[in-house]
């Protein structure tokens, strides 16, 4: 009986491939394009803004973190009411191969409206093994919190260390290349060379790549309800001549940062839009070699290779879907100061420079947020400053999902 039923199902088989049910003719319209699949999207890109800004009141009347002769955004927040950068964004598949992003910032300076080129790069897609590239202007990913916009950090600043030794966050022109390894955990390491034209490098000569980037990273869940990634990176590069926040303060020299940085998620209910504890934290180690240059009090290139460093750690509880408390400690150390330097922005006088902050905000939701944060800061000796800064943040258009 078996032997009968397969016989006869061969025999259906071989009737159906002789003579195939008949297919509707398929619209000209709809036909497939014979290349490459085109974007549908290429004239319908998802456009984006975000406005952002405050109101700061400080008690300290010298805003200058001494020892460390920081950029031009490396200070704090304006005084008084004041529109911080407000972002437009356009993003789109450019086909079945990448993906483009481009952010505009706009921001006033000395009474005058600068439109600044934030990042403007192209993704690879689905590239085989985990592998992935990126070319263009983009945030470098050199520790954690430096590749994200400030419109998405958990404080209305960023800790002292990136605003001294990344100028608040670094970007550059480069390409870089990364790969995701296939491990039961999330791993991803990648490398990078770039022009070196900015903080902290300065002035790139020629075709000369001016810094390059190395960076790891691994992470994955603990149970149902918890998260973490664990990252190191070094960024080295050299400075043709990079000028201080005053324009006073000149470094000619390789300046070399390496930052080890960990965050964790823990969700007590499961649901981390009900609740979520959020730990996060970062250490900075940077070596400088090569010649400052006070032109204010005219020392001349004074000979400089000194190690800093610099930490942080910060807690935010969300606990309620709406509602936030967050903590956050702050340090840095400048080291020793060459005889030549005393006197200088980059005389420290033994002192360590470091800021505690506390936050409450409201997230009405995806797209608004309002914050109040206290902060008190000794940026030098004899110093000290208290500041209240009331933020709100508000996003328009299309808003893609944040970064872990």
């Amino acid at each position: 009986m078996l032997q009968e039923r397969l016989n006869h199902l061969e025999e259906k088989q071989q009737e159906a491939a002789i003579t195939p049910p008949p297919v509707a003719p398929a619209p000209v319209a709809e036909a497939a394009p014979s290349g490459p699949q085109s974007n549908d999207n290429a004239f319908n890109p998802a456009i984006s803004a975000v406005l952002n800004g405050h109101y700061a009141a400080f008690t300290g009347h010298n805003p200058t973190v001494v020892g460390f002769a920081a950029g031009d955004e490396g200070g704090r927040a304006t005084e008084g009411l004041a529109l911080d950068e407000a972002e437009i964004g356009l993003s789109s598949n450019v086909d079945d191969k990448f993906f483009a992003n481009v952010i505009a910032s706009l921001s006033e300076q000395n009474g005058e409206t600068e439109v600044e080129l934030e990042e403007a790069y192209i993704r690879s897609l689905g590239l085989p093994y985990g592998l992935g590239l990126k070319m263009g202007r983009f945030l470098t990913p050199v520790g954690y919190l430096n590749e994200h916009h400030a419109h998405t950090d958990d404080f209305a600043d960023r800790p002292l260390p990136n605003r001294l030794f990344l100028n608040n966050s670094t970007k550059d022109d480069g390409v870089m290349a990364s790969w995701i390894l296939p491990t039961d955990i999330y791993s991803e390491i990648g490398v990078g060379g770039f022009r070196g034209g900015n903080f902290p490098g300065g002035s790139p000569d020629g075709s000369d790549i001016g810094s390059a980037l190395a960076y790891s990273r691994i992470g994955g869940d603990i149970g149902d309800n918890q998260s973490w990634l664990l990252g190191a990176s070094a960024l080295v590069s050299k400075a043709g001549s990079r000028a201080g926040n005053d324009g006073s303060v000149l470094f000619h020299g390789d300046s070399d940062l390496y930052v080890a940085s960990l965050r964790y998620n823990w969700a007590p209910t499961g649901n981390s839009q009900l609740q979520d504890i959020s730990l996060q934290g970062e250490y900075f180690w940077r070596n400088e070699n090569g010649t400052y240059d006070d032109t204010n009090i005219g020392t001349g290139p004074t000979p400089f290779d000194q190690n800093q460093s610099g930490w942080y750690a910060q807690g935010v509880y969300k606990f309620a879907p709406q509602w936030r408390i967050g903590a956050r400690y702050s340090q840095a150390s400048a080291g020793d100061t060459p005889a030549a330097l005393i006197g200088t922005a980059l005389d420290s006088g033994g002192h360590d420079p470091w800021n505690a902050a506390l936050m409450g905000d409201w997230t009405n939701s995806e797209f608004s947020r309002v914050r109040l944060q206290y902060g008190y800061e000794k940026p030098a000796n004899g110093q000290k400053d208290n500041q209240i800064i009331l933020q709100y943040i508000m996003a328009i258009g299309a808003h893609p999902a944040h970064t872990f």
